[in-house]
């Protein structure tokens, strides 16, 4: 239990950053319907992997506004 006490300082705001990229994803998703590859399905799927799914969805996947 001490062990996850020591690193709640760098878990916390890192849970922080998480929920706010996929938040950022998900809204994103749902107000655009132009993707340079894939459909809403994929993008929401992706999105769940952690850190990288929101990532990738800006990177290659957010299509032009």
């Amino acid at each position: 239990m001490d062990n996850i006490i020591e690193w709640l300082p760098f878990l916390i705001p890192l849970a922080i950053v998480q929920i706010g990229l996929l938040a950022a994803a998900w809204i994103h998703i749902f107000r655009h319907n132009n993707y340079k590859v894939g459909n809403r399905v994929v993008w929401l799927l992706v999105s769940l992997i952690q850190f990288i799914g929101p990532v990738l969805y800006f990177t290659i996947g957010k299509g032009e506004d």
